[in-house]
């Protein structure tokens, strides 16, 4: 008896799981209609029939008429089922010229360039059209096929806007060079290229996101760790408990719940204003999804529920079960795991220590070495359990965190979760989850399936659980009570040969070098933040963006290609596109600041000038508009077809000597940041993107708080990353001064 209540408890758990995801797959496929109006559309045709009304015009008697007759099927029930199927085809219509009238109205970007705090008339009637179609709680994935394809921008547009973005980079003779060279693929091949994005455009969801996804992330063959992954670090100030094993136990059981309402598509879809919705394509493949190597290319692997966790600690792999009775583990339960393997005294098996590094290696190697070595036997199940795991965890044996007394605290916090000792994280894994010994966490992101907006939405979830939901015991533990029946952690079993020891030694020294050669700053802005910004009625991001461009000017004495990624999440499937930074109007506003000839009042004209034209780009890049990925598809279309193009052969080698990028924070809101100001997170960074230039992410906390996550290379003469971050802190200053004359430079 007592078995067949177990069965029936998690059979019935199961069949509400399933259940709930089903039902939101419902509301999802008939959004922005509802399964109810369904029944109401059916009611309404049957009530005109009674009344002796034909709204189908004849296509009820038509329907009645192909349906087959029997003993079975009588005269009336083939009217009704005539009548169901007509409403049904009815209500199936009226959701598709829904979505089409909503596709066509998010079509419209008048809104973004209007200036902030005047809309117009029409601006306003497109919201109330919006808001009307829009539905009243719409789910995760519910406007995905209402979300208009990205627009190919025309030829034109494109080379004039390229053209003025190299124009203060090069001089006169450099110029007119490019400027023949351009006009001349204008004239060819680009007509013919562009006929073909075209087409493609036509039937793919996204023009560029799969070419992307291939070109740019999973057909290199360099490491991707440092080059390609990034990172996001815990909460600035706070450490809630410094417990590694009650830590890590709330963070896996909230990202458990973040996965469970992912999967049922529970979580709001963001929305700019409130009403414009964005892709949420790229949540999908969170969890339980592995980038798998290849020769020649890599592929994602992503599996559906998967219900164990992969654990590394001092050199040996743990499996941990996430469900106990068809549930979740308890924090305290998880607590207990991870404790486990904690005071597990037993070593490392030969060649399991440094086996993550295969993955932090050429990509090469580790795809021979997978076919060679692990597809057999012991190696083959203890991959699996790796590349099937829900993500992977590093119960790391290192204490990281912000220390206000240690200038370099937080550049030694941020190297570790870029690259750790090259050994103890896998990169492969769409994510791999940091737990240090004093309870500080982070995370390390593997790239190619998606961008940092999306694992920063689920750790701001995360992060707001653990603190303000599941919270700790006066001792630190984690709150519950502790099944004691729970089956141990079981160890990942390895039979590395010496051949594949040395494989692993090769990968381990080639990402040693990458990792020892990345020169990392953490600045902590803390002078003034978006509050005093916005008081001057600029941008933020324009205001530190021009900030960058003044310290860059006074690093290295000269412009350079600027880089700032911008979201593209406004066309279905869309990921990021180019704002390049480095203008004409913000050369000339970083030479005025550096002539002293310049009157206050002239460099504050020049600022807000090009400040308004860095705006202006940036509202381009979000809408379609564009440069780069209008090239590089360009670029893709002409080796296909087998066509040299010097123009695009150019463009696409050109190096982004500063790469930006900005955080987002606060996508959900559910910290009080005005009530809980230590609550705040500090942001996240990347690799440098060329040997002799910067990498810059910067995350603006609050109204008096920027952080700058700031890299570069050692083997540069050229960059030094605290220098870097000294000239960005002046001018920051420097440019707050414009609107406060009496300030004087430090």
């Amino acid at each position: 008896q007592y078995i067949l209540c177990k069965i029936m408890h998690y059979s019935k758990h199961y069949y509400c799981t399933s259940s709930k995801i089903k039902n939101n797959g419902v509301l999802t496929g008939v959004y922005p209609a509802s399964p109810s109006s369904w029944l109401i559309v059916v009611i309404a045709i049957m009530s005109t029939m009674y009344a002796r009304i034909d709204p189908s015009m004849g296509m009820i008697d038509r329907i009645k008429t192909s349906l087959p007759v029997s003993e079975f099927m009588t005269v009336q029930t083939q009217t009704v089922l005539s009548a169901i199927l007509f409403a049904t085809g009815l209500w199936l219509s009226f959701i598709f010229l829904l979505r089409y009238i909503l596709k066509a109205l998010l079509s419209y970007h008048g809104w973004i360039f209007e200036s902030h705090g005047k809309m117009s008339f029409s601006t306003k009637v497109w919201l109330v059209l919006v808001k009307l179609l829009s539905g009243r709680r719409p789910l995760l994935y519910s406007f995905q096929a209402s979300l208009p394809h990205l627009p190919v921008p025309s030829i034109d547009d494109t080379i004039n806007r390229y053209l003025e973005s190299v124009r203060p980079l090069l001089d006169d003779e450099q110029y007119k060079q490019m400027e023949i060279v351009a006009n001349d693929f204008k004239k060819d091949p680009a007509p013919k290229l562009q006929k073909h994005l075209k087409l493609k455009s036509w039937w793919a969801t996204n023009y560029v996101s799969d070419w992307w996804e291939e070109y740019i992330y999973l057909r290199g063959r360099d490491p991707i760790m440092v080059n390609s992954n990034f990172y996001t670090m815990d909460l600035l100030y706070v450490i809630p408990t410094h417990r590694q094993a009650s830590r890590a136990a709330n963070i896996v059981h909230a990202m458990l719940q973040y996965r469970r309402k992912l999967e049922r598509g529970e979580l709001t879809p963001l929305r700019a204003l409130g009403i414009v919705p964005m892709c949420s394509f790229q949540y999908e493949r969170m969890f339980n999804t592995t980038r798998i190597p290849g020769i020649e290319t890599d592929f994602v692997q992503h599996l559906k529920d998967r219900k164990h966790l992969v654990v590394y600690h001092r050199g040996r792999f743990f499996k941990v079960w996430l469900y106990y009775g068809g549930r979740h583990l308890w924090p305290s339960e998880l607590e207990l795991q991870f404790q486990g393997i904690l005071d597990d005294k037993s070593e490392s098996q030969p060649g399991e220590i440094k086996l993550p590094s295969l993955t932090a290696g050429n990509r090469v190697p580790w795809a021979r070495a997978r076919l060679k070595y692990f597809n057999e036997g012991v190696n083959r199940a203890s991959l699996e359990a790796i590349e099937t795991a829900a993500f992977f965890m590093t119960l790391d044996d290192e204490a990281h965190g912000y220390d206000p007394e240690n200038i370099r605290s937080l550049d030694l916090y941020a190297k570790s979760l870029l690259h750790g000792k090259c050994y103890d994280r896998w990169f492969d894994k769409s994510f791999t989850l940091i737990v240090y010994k004093n309870g500080k966490t982070g995370i390390n992101t593997e790239h190619s399936w998606a961008d940092s907006p999306i694992i920063g939405h689920m750790w701001e979830y995360v992060l707001a659980t653990d603190c303000f939901h599941l919270g700790y015991t006066a001792e630190g533990h984690c709150k519950g009570d502790i099944n004691k029946s729970l089956a141990p952690p079981t160890r990942l079993q390895w039979d590395i040969s010496k051949a594949c020891q040395e494989i692993i030694e090769g990968s381990y020294m080639i990402a040693k070098g990458i990792a020892d050669d990345v020169d990392f700053h953490d600045c902590l802005f803390n002078e003034f933040g978006k509050g005093l910004i916005k008081k001057c009625r600029t941008s933020p991001d324009a205001f530190i963006q021009l900030a960058l461009q003044l310290a860059h000017y006074r690093d290295k004495g000269e412009f350079c290609l600027t880089y700032e990624s911008s979201m593209t999440r406004m066309f279905r499937e869309g990921r990021t596109e180019t704002v390049r930074s480095c203008t004409c109007e913000s050369t000339a506003f970083v030479k005025a600041m550096e002539d002293e000839s310049t009157t206050n009042e002239q460099r504050l004209a020049l600022f807000k000038k090009a400040a308004d034209k860095h705006q202006n780009m940036y509202r381009l890049a979000m809408t379609g508009a564009g440069i780069d990925r209008h090239l590089f598809c360009l670029y893709i279309v002409s080796k296909v077809m087998g066509i040299d193009s010097p123009f695009l052969k150019q463009v696409l080698s050109e190096p982004w000597r500063l790469s930006t990028s900005q955080t987002p924070q606060q996508q959900l809101n559910l910290i009080d940041t005005q009530k809980f100001p230590k609550y705040v997170g500090a942001g996240g960074g990347f690799g440098p993107v060329a040997d002799d230039g910067y990498g810059v992410s910067y995350i603006i906390v609050g109204e008096n708080l920027i952080t700058f996550h700031i890299s570069s290379k050692f083997s540069s003469t050229e960059t030094d990353s605290f220098r870097f971050g000294q000239n960005i802190r002046q001018a920051m200053l420097d440019i707050r001064a414009l609107f406060n004359p009496k300030e004087k430079k430090m």
